[in-house]
């Protein structure tokens, strides 16, 4: 039997809105005030998502412990099996020594903090948000940072506020490429538009980023070469989304950025260098960052094989990103499951789409094209690369397992939360509440995406969720279906910094275990600023001479 969605179940949208609110409010709550951990702050936000979806919204009891069981499954794969995986090599190469050995190379670059962020926080994290997505770039980046020095909050929390900008092109492009294919936008003109959008924030987010780490005076100091590495992005952001399309966005712009900062270091540098690792107003909090040493020099060859895991794992992620390697290996293996009980047994009806609308249900184990197989390859053979036999590489790999254990749970809970509001109806309805505001609506239907962010994890399933919406609203209102539907992926990336996942990732990569709430707190300011940032400037795009010569 057919079970039809119902977003204002107490006939009164403000009732109904604050108690679709209540598991979101449930876990973040448990994580950053009551110092719970996170598996035991996700598996409460779950309970509460259970009793609301039965005894609010009317979903059969069956269907929504089917919906969270759905959620948990695609927990595992694909995000913890991320999560494991670059975990595995970064333990491989720390084991070895050549993890200190890369350290120091970067470190020959610039002894600056500020600038190691730039390279790696921003730009190299871009190049594996574009290659890889779905958590990849924060678990990287943080256990590069963790390596160098940086403190555990000053590694997660700014490895987080740097994964923004590239969100929406990331994974090759996933998410643009699902919000055209799934509510019928025209793929280039979204992408331009969502091209026309996020340049201004990949210029301002390098700023963002050292302000956080050092404050003003510091960002200041450093200012010429922070506009290099912004710029450099941008503007092939800008070119390749409006010109090319979304596929390579990410890819070219992160590879120009880290090529132009590298490069204007032969011509500039800064006065001072800033050897703080910890966040500045933070230093007694966010574990012990490493005491700053003396930068060892290695001979070249040392150097070449330090970097070697790493460059396997660049080619591993780009090739298994590609989506005729992603075809070709699911021709291989990637067998589909229907959830019997669940799949297209829940009807989305209007105002959120058109016509109702069933929603599939259907686990695709697609192993094989998972980024994290790539992950794991990359890391078997950097493994052998190394000398490693195969009983070290199987030993080592059951010690991961077991050290991110809770982490892999909380993945899987969350998930399950997030999976279970959007087929209960609840983060749809408060979607509503967004929707409803009028003359407003460009700024809040921007927030309407960083909340999909935050309650998915996933631009992608942010813009699966509210995509349609956004272009009924804006249709009605007169506005730039265009325009909102690019807004809803551009306002979601502010999200990707406070979502459960995301957290979990950068306390997982930073063996922080146990302080996700510190991590939230750090960034929930920097998150919800950012937003209403992006919801002003798209307001500007949809009423503001010039900004409306942007809108196509």
């Amino acid at each position: 039997m057919v079970w039809q969605q119902v977003y204002d179940p107490l006939s009164n949208m403000w009732l109904s809105t604050l108690l679709a609110a209540i598991p979101v409010v449930v876990m973040l709550v448990g994580l950053g005030f009551l110092h719970m951990k996170a598996h035991l702050a996700a598996g409460a936000g779950l309970i509460a998502a259970l009793v609301i979806a039965v005894f609010v919204y009317n979903m059969p009891a069956g269907m929504a412990g089917r919906a969270a069981l759905f959620g948990g499954f695609t927990g595992l794969l694909p995000i913890g099996w991320i999560v494991l995986n670059i975990i595995f090599l970064h333990q491989l190469t720390e084991k070895n020594g050549s993890f200190k050995i890369l350290q120091d190379s970067i470190a020959g670059i610039t002894e600056d903090r500020r600038i190691q962020l730039l390279l790696i926080a921003f730009a190299f994290g871009a190049f594996f948000e574009g290659a890889a997505g779905f958590g990849t770039p924060v678990a990287v980046t943080a256990a590069i940072l963790i390596g160098l020095g940086f403190s555990p909050l000053a590694a997660s929390g700014l490895s987080l506020i740097a994964n923004t900008a590239p969100v929406a092109f990331g994974a090759l492009g996933t998410p643009v490429i699902t919000l055209a294919k799934v509510h019928g936008y025209d793929l280039m003109e979204v992408t331009a538009m969502v091209g026309r959008q996020l340049p201004f924030f990949s210029v301002l987010v390098p700023f963002w980023l050292i302000w956080a780490f050092a404050g003003r005076k510091a960002m200041m100091e450093i200012w010429p070469i922070i506009l290099v590495t912004g710029v450099s992005f941008a503007i092939p952001q800008y070119l390749v989304s409006n010109f090319i399309g979304p596929e390579l966005v990410d890819i070219i712009a992160a590879i120009v950025s880290m090529v132009c900062t590298v490069g204007f270091l032969r011509i500039w540098q800064p006065r001072t260098i800033w050897r703080s690792t910890s966040l500045k107003g933070h230093e007694n909090s966010g574990g012990e960052a490493l005491a700053p040493r003396a930068v060892t020099q290695h001979p070249r060859a040392d150097v070449i094989r330090a970097w070697t895991p790493w460059a396997i794992l660049t080619v591993f992620v780009f090739i298994w990103g590609l989506p005729s390697v992603k075809a070709a290996l699911n021709g291989l293996f990637a067998p589909a499951f229907p959830m019997e009980g669940l799949h297209n047994l829940i009807e989305k009806v209007p105002p959120v789409v058109r016509q109702p609308t069933k929603e599939g249900a259907i686990y695709t184990l697609n192993l094989l094209s998972a980024t994290g197989t790539g992950i794991l390859l990359s890391a078997i053979v950097g493994g052998l690369v190394m000398k490693y036999n195969p009983v070290q590489l199987v030993s080592q790999f059951v010690r991961t397992i077991w050290l991110v254990r809770y982490s892999l749970i909380t993945i899987v809970l969350m998930l399950a939360l997030g999976t279970l509001t959007r087929y209960s109806g609840t983060d749809t309805t408060l979607g509503l509440a967004f929707a409803n505001t009028g003359v407003f609506y460009p700024f809040f239907g921007t927030l309407m995406g960083w909340l999909g962010v935050a309650l998915t994890g996933s631009d992608t399933a942010s813009n699966v969720l509210f995509g349609g919406m956004q272009k009924v609203a804006a249709e009605q209102l007169g506005l730039s279906p265009n325009l909102m539907g690019a807004a809803n992926s551009s306002g979601g990336v502010m999200g990707k910094m406070i979502d459960a996942q995301s957290i979990v990732v950068a306390s997982t990569a930073t063996r922080w275990f146990n302080h996700e709430g510190d991590i939230l707190r750090y960034v929930f300011f920097h998150s919800v600023a950012l937003a209403c940032l992006m919801g002003i400037f798209v307001t500007l795009q949809a009423y503001v001479w010039p900004f409306r010569l942007m809108v196509n």
